[in-house]
């Protein structure tokens, strides 16, 4: 007999030697509020169908959970391939992008997809669903794996496994279908109790439930600005001939890494210069345009990108001034409070509105105004220290903000005396056509560094944190991203790889006792697969060096 502690419910549990988790949770008299997904052994991941051994700490977790969302989402997407791979043989699916809070995947069957098409996808995921078939873990050597894809003719899952140096590597089967995936999947087909496919560009959007009420799909807003970066993107990848982590390690580990990062570097500045280009245009056009507004979430290269966009604007001819939307912040006794008593920093309400409006509409009738300046240090309180603006003819008002897009935020300012840009890592390298990298990680990894070398947060400080950051940019920032003129992605190919060695002691700080250690090792598998390039051959000016330190710009 074995002790088990729930962490979910703080209690111990007998059980014998040699149960899996399932059997574990399936005997206890807690349930979570929908069926588990998966689970932690003493804060790592691992699917229901581990048999335990040893006296551990286990969390589970369904679908209302990032990480049960996780796992629901890659055993949609594994049944999703397979019904493709029976119902068009010698088709091939690839899971792109998350976009319109649905999973982009495009489908190569030798023509375009049809509305019939994809309600024979439909039939044949349910289909599969229904007959419960279990998802099979194998641990085989390497060289096995390869081979095996080699079969398959996933040349991009043979490339990446031919460059990351790992003598056995895990691969699942659906019958007899094999792929690899990085995550965990559910112990069986039946466990996906929802599901949405539509037809979408050049595949399907897969849709999974909504994670407050799971009886229901997530919505599916438009983003088609978004949809056009994506698109973007994958057209500076053909350019770069870099689409997956394998043509990245390849390229890395044959010398080629100060190309790829030349090339990627010099098609942002030109991404820049395009954006400063039109500013120019719409100025000449209407001289009312006096507001350039930047928004983006946390770590997402915002600050850099604003400083990026000074220089080329000075360089057509117009002379922009800085405006910090944090100055406006109320001081700290008046910050509206969010739903656990704490106060709310994400809220628009955190502004003062009245007095950001007021002025701004002074700025823009060309009167000076005496500006304020936030004094965090003394506990968050306004303060005025003699700074004034006064727009002149050939000046503009650049105003960087997480709420920069929000209408709510200056309802009275006609449209066009704006212009509106929002910045984000958009999306980055995949890992191989079946697994991306969420945007999300691309951020958090830079927030670590930057908040370890700068701010003298830990990455588990950073990690606590992040929820609610999320939470707040859910809330505040991403309903309003299609609001924008122009978007601008701020991943780079590289990045990962250069952040890799810089993060890795950073996250070995993090004890396996605490929560967060279960991203920890998820960030850490995640490092683990890609090639490091040194970072001294990024120029100054790159937006990576916002987060790594080295830029030319002052922070």
């Amino acid at each position: 007999m074995i002790k088990v502690r729930c962490i979910n419910t703080q209690e111990d549990v007998i059980v014998k030697a040699g149960s899996t988790l399932l059997e574990i949770y399936n005997a206890m008299d807690w349930k979570l509020p929908y069926s588990p997904l998966c689970a932690t052994i003493n804060n790592k991941s691992k699917r229901l169908n581990t048999k335990l051994y040893d006296n551990v700490d286990v969390k589970y977790f369904d679908i209302t959970s990032a990480t049960g969302k996780k796992t629901y989402l890659l055993g949609l997407f594994f049944i999703f391939s397979k019904a493709v791979e029976e119902l068009f043989p010698g088709g091939k699916v690839e899971m792109a992008n998350s976009i319109s809070k649905g999973t982009y995947c495009p489908v190569h069957i030798g023509r375009p997809l049809t509305e019939t098409d994809v309600e024979a996808i439909r039939n044949r995921i349910q289909l599969l669903i229904e007959s419960s078939i279990p998802f099979t873990r194998h641990r085989e050597h390497t060289d096995y794996v390869i081979e095996l894809m080699e079969q398959k003719g996933r040349k991009d899952l043979v490339r990446l496994l031919k460059t990351t140096g790992k003598i056995y590597t895990t691969y699942y089967t659906l019958g007899e279908t094999a792929d690899f995936f990085f995550g965990t999947l559910p112990p069986d087909t039946g466990y996906i109790h929802l599901f949405g496919v539509e037809l979408f560009g050049k595949g399907v959007l897969l849709r999974i439930p909504d994670s407050k009420n799971p009886e229901i799909l997530r919505d599916m807003p438009k983003q088609d600005k978004m949809f056009r970066i994506f698109d973007e993107f994958h057209s500076w990848q053909k350019i770069l001939g870099i689409s997956t982590l394998g043509d990245l390690n390849t390229a890395t580990l044959t010398g080629h890494s100060n190309t790829i990062i030349n090339i990627a570097e010099a098609l942002q500045s030109n991404k820049i210069v395009h954006i400063a280009d039109s500013i120019v245009e719409r100025h000449k056009q209407n001289s009312t345009l006096k507001l350039i507004m930047i928004s983006g979430p946390s770590s997402s290269g915002k600050t850099t990108f604003s400083k990026r966009l000074q220089v080329q604007l000075l360089a057509n001819g117009i002379n922009p001034k800085v405006l910090s939307m944090d100055d406006y912040f109320l001081n700290r006794e008046n910050t509206p409070l969010d739903e656990n008593g704490e106060h709310d920093f994400e809220s628009l309400y955190a502004i003062d509105l009245e007095l950001f409006n007021s002025q701004l509409k002074d700025m823009l009738a060309g009167k000076e105004v005496s500006i304020p300046t936030f004094n965090f240090k003394k506990g968050g309180v306004r303060e005025y220290n003699g700074n004034t603006i006064q727009l002149g003819e050939n000046d503009v008002l650049l105003i960087e903000g997480i709420h920069a897009l929000n209408p709510d935020l200056m309802p009275d300012i006609p449209k066009e005396a704006k212009f509106l840009i929002y910045v984000s890592a958009l999306t980055s390298i995949r890992v191989d056509e079946h697994n991306y990298i969420p945007t999300s990680d691309n951020r958090l990894l830079r927030r670590m560094l930057r908040d370890y070398k700068y701010r003298q947060y830990s990455a588990k400080d950073t990690i606590a944190r992040w929820p609610s950051v999320r939470a707040g940019e859910e809330k505040w920032i991403f309903p309003y991203q299609e609001n924008a003129d122009v978007m601008f992605n701020s991943a780079t190919l590289f990045e990962i790889a250069v952040i890799k060695d810089m993060i890795s002691p950073v996250l070995a700080e993090v004890p396996q006792n605490c929560p967060e250690y279960t991203k920890v090792e998820e960030l850490k598998n995640l490092l683990s697969m890609f090639s490091a390039i040194p970072s001294h051959n990024l120029p100054p000016t790159s937006l990576v060096r916002e987060f790594i330190g080295g830029s030319s710009f002052h922070y």
